[in-house]
């Protein structure tokens, strides 16, 4: 079933009758699944498409500002619901450049995952966002999450079970192969946290620090060259990276491993996982998140 949005250009398809929903607007693409009674479901979902078919038109009504640097915005307010989480959750990382846009695909899942779930009873449910996931769970319910090394590839050599107890409720991944632009040289760096809007932007800023300074083998571009609207401007992103020493990997690893570190240690994450052509680094880990290694 394919249906789209006369007022919004919104696109849906079931997946599998209100138990699973692809959402797609522009660059939006969203997948939508909720665990229940049916009568619930059905609402749940009509829930999050009302929402969803308003996300793309606030997000473009302030994105000049959103996509300024925070510490620029200290006397501007947010118009929209979603601004205004991007803004408070980017916000948090002080000392470093970053804009409301680090927050963007956390916030989307967030947001249409607490529009789906308001007074409505569902069992779980999630909404994932390109791999920046909001997941919902009631009391006696999981999720079993794989953890990707390479999204080039799809290996998984962890995963992390999630259950109502836990305070986990985002996860979300960056890297230089992934959607958004990289500074660093992370394969995929996987960030649990109580939201998933601050997920997004620690997954952002941690893959940013896994890096080499002037390493030869890493190839780098402005921003702009390759995205004219990149919130990055000149800052030079990483388009390459050749195959590195055993020590290159852990000296680019330990540098984002550190950073994460004093992220937990804040207590603004609860964990991430940090990937490097084989290689792996963990900063955090609770008797509620259980990493499991395969061999």
């Amino acid at each position: 079933m394919v249906c789209d949005s006369p007022q919004s250009g919104a696109s849906y398809r079931w997946l599998q009758q209100y138990k699973r929903l692809h959402a797609q607007h522009g660059p939006i693409d969203l997948i939508i699944e909720a665990d229940g009674d049916e009568s619930e479901r059905v609402q749940a979902f009509a829930q999050a498409v009302t929402y969803f078919d308003s996300v793309l038109e606030d997000l473009v009504g302030e994105l000049v500002f959103l996509r300024t640097p925070c510490s620029e915005l200290s006397e501007h307010r947010f118009e929209s619901t979603i601004a205004k989480r991007m803004h408070d959750s980017a916000s948090q990382f002080g000392g470093v450049f970053v804009t409301p846009m680090a927050a963007v695909a956390g916030s989307v899942a967030e947001m249409t995952l607490a529009a789906m779930c308001a007074q409505r009873h569902l069992s779980r449910a999630f909404v994932n966002n390109g791999g920046d996931i909001a997941v919902h769970l009631q009391p006696g319910y999981q999720y079993n999450i794989g953890i990707c090394d390479n999204p080039m590839t799809g290996n998984q050599s962890a995963n992390t079970l999630i259950n109502s107890a836990s305070t986990i409720r985002g996860i979300a991944s960056s890297g230089w192969h992934g959607r958004s632009h990289s500074l660093g040289i992370a394969d995929a760096v996987t960030v649990l946290a109580d939201s998933a809007a601050i997920a997004d932007v620690a997954a952002t800023l941690i893959a940013n620090r896994v890096d080499l300074a002037n390493n030869e083998k890493i190839k780098r571009t402005a921003a702009r060259e390759l995205s004219p609207e990149s919130d990055l401007g000149e800052q030079a992103v990483t388009i390459d990276v050749a195959a590195l020493s055993l020590s290159e990997k852990h000296q680019a690893l330990s540098q984002g491993q550190r950073y994460a570190a004093s992220l937990v240690s804040q207590g603004i994450i609860d964990s991430a996982y940090l990937s490097l052509q084989g290689e792996h680094a963990l900063a955090g880990a609770t008797q509620s998140i259980q990493w499991r290694h395969s061999a």
